[in-house]
């Protein structure tokens, strides 16, 4: 099963193709959009926070309440059906949501295996650097998910990323 990563753009349209059983929105809190049509309300985790990897004035950083909230919401998710994650353009928030789940979900996989198929999966796919270190101190991982997505290099630049998967399970 797959983690499908959209824009916000997007996801009607990957509700009706994929029809995912969870799904979770990373958006700033005053763009917040209201649980979609297909999706069950207490399978929405609407996280309202900005794509920044620092503290600035007037804007909501990730923080380590946040990644808690995203990992304690994903072991709620049977991979039965697809789970849908996005953000604004589906490049940052929504790609390190899937590369954190992805990499909780599979502790024996090298996390660069995990983060080269991020990158064959998007070419445009830039996981948000603060999200992705708060989660590898919290999965006990030593710096080797940072490293990881340092490895795959920031993506091509695009406005909005089309739709895309990260499987759930590597052997």
């Amino acid at each position: 099963m797959k983690i499908i990563i959209s824009s916000l753009e997007d996801v009607p349209h990957a509700i009706a193709r994929h029809r995912p059983s969870h799904m979770i929105t990373l958006l700033d809190p005053d763009s917040m959009i209201p649980t979609p049509r297909g999706i069950h309300p207490e399978r929405h985790l609407k996280v309202g926070v900005n794509d920044i990897a620092e503290a600035a004035e007037g804007l909501v950083h990730p923080t380590a309440e946040v990644v808690e909230d995203i990992l304690r919401f994903g072991r709620g998710w049977e991979p039965v059906d697809p789970m849908l994650v996005h953000c604004w353009a589906g490049i940052s928030r929504s790609s390190a949501t899937a590369f954190i789940l992805a990499c909780e979900r599979n502790p024996e996989t090298p996390e660069t295996l995990i983060a080269e198929q991020l990158r064959k999966a998007s070419r445009a796919a830039t996981p948000n650097a603060l999200m992705v270190r708060l989660a590898d101190d919290m999965l006990g991982r030593q710096g080797r998910m940072v490293d990881a997505v340092r490895g795959i290099g920031i993506g091509d630049w695009l406005q909005a990323n089309p739709p895309y998967g990260l499987a759930v399970r590597f052997k």
